[in-house]
């Protein structure tokens, strides 16, 4: 089996490693925790200069027509490097799902401005009681003249204070089943009617609250059809779990290149600490689940390129790259001893990330419930 990156993706690799090293350097990264900055605009204006943003949008649509597994590979550099900004938001939870159910009219309105980087997206689907399945779907739409009307509090949307759109999903209707009548909307942020709370949140990721009181939504607006939304929804969270993986991924992989470095230059008792067989075996450890890891992460990708059913392996790679990750850091920070809890060594803007990366999206039992689903549990 070839697992190897074509030519293309190591270039892509490459090219993005280059510009986040010199761009969004991890001090760069700790400035901007700390300011109200909802993005790096110079940042991400270079960054669609690159075409990252239309990566996976067809040609047609202003993009340049990558693959998935194209996308998981400059997500895994950009987990490697903490790139702050709305990438995720935009490209993996709004313009995945308008490309794949959006009718022409909101793929010609929407896709070409977000490859351009001009407009920003999320998707709305938390809610307070929610459990990440459609049961948990109450927020409702009822029909309003030629339109709908939106009620409802979100929880957890990412970029939602600062997204032009917002995918928001809700209730107009039931059926036998608990995802019969879903329904997803295009919304405008901004217009009359919609709340926003910013969320403090450990890594500063600009998540808030949206609260849609008696909002007003045209026909139109529609994202596929109405009822039938969930099958969109599913279909982006399992892209967004895989992408969520690579980042994770990333990040393992620079948690361990900081601590193998660490390992060969710190000397105690006379000797460089990677000689002594405890840092040795923290190390094989380390990079035994990154090394695993990163297959069940290539195979969902893969399959999802190939147009393939891939939720088997979608649950599986966030299961357990999700933990992994965590150990991983847990691991590099008894490496590096003390100094690797402050706040200004780069280990804690890792680790942070680990613990939230874990919870997003699903927590690994919810993924292990799925895995147990599809083997007829």
């Amino acid at each position: 089996m070839d697992f190897d990156l074509t030519v293309e993706q190591k270039l892509l690799q490459e090219s993005a490693r280059d510009f986040l090293a010199r761009e969004c350097p991890r001090e760069r990264v700790r400035e901007f925790e700390e300011t109200g900055e909802a993005y790096p605009p110079e940042l991400w204006r270079k960054m669609a200069g690159l075409g990252w943003m239309g990566l996976i949008i067809p040609e047609e649509y202003g993009g340049s027509g990558g693959s998935f597994l194209d996308l998981t590979v400059l997500f895994e550099v950009m987990g490697f490097n903490i790139c702050p900004g709305p990438l995720f938001s935009t490209v993996v939870l709004g313009a995945l799902p308008v490309l794949a159910a959006g009718s022409e009219a909101q793929k010609k309105a929407i896709l070409p401005a977000i490859a351009r980087g001009e407009r920003l997206m999320t998707m709305a689907l938390a809610e307070p009681d929610s459990d990440g399945d459609a049961s948990s779907i109450m927020a409702g739409a009822t029909p309003a003249g030629d339109g709908f009307r939106l009620n409802g509090i979100k929880l957890f949307v990412p970029y939602g204070e600062h997204a032009d759109s917002i995918l928001w999903v809700g209730r107009t209707g039931h059926g036998e089943n608990a995802g019969d009548g879903i329904t997803v909307f295009v919304v405008k942020n901004g217009v009359p009617g919609i709340e926003k709370t910013g969320l403090k949140t450990l890594v500063r990721d600009r998540q808030c609250e949206l609260l849609f009181k008696d909002v007003r939504v045209p026909k139109d607006s529609v994202l596929g059809k109405s009822d039938l939304g969930w099958p969109v929804v599913e279909n982006t969270l399992e892209k967004a779990s895989v992408v969520l993986c690579a980042e994770m991924i990333g990040g393992a992989q620079a948690v361990l290149e900081m601590s193998l470095r660490y390992a060969r230059e710190r000397v105690q008792f006379n000797h460089p600490i990677g000689s002594f067989q405890a840092i040795q075996h923290y190390l094989a450890d380390m990079w035994m689940d990154i090394h695993g890891s990163r297959y069940l992460l290539y195979k969902a990708a893969w399959k999802i390129s190939e147009g393939m059913e891939a939720g088997m392996e979608a649950a599986m790679a966030k299961a357990r790259i999700g933990e992994a990750f965590r150990r991983v850091t847990l691991q590099g920070h008894q490496i590096f001893g003390g100094i690797g809890f402050t706040k200004e060594h780069d280990m804690h803007l890792y680790h942070k990330r680990s613990m939230t990366g874990d919870l997003q999206l699903g927590h690994g039992d919810v993924h292990r419930e799925r895995v147990a689903v599809r083997l007829g549990l």
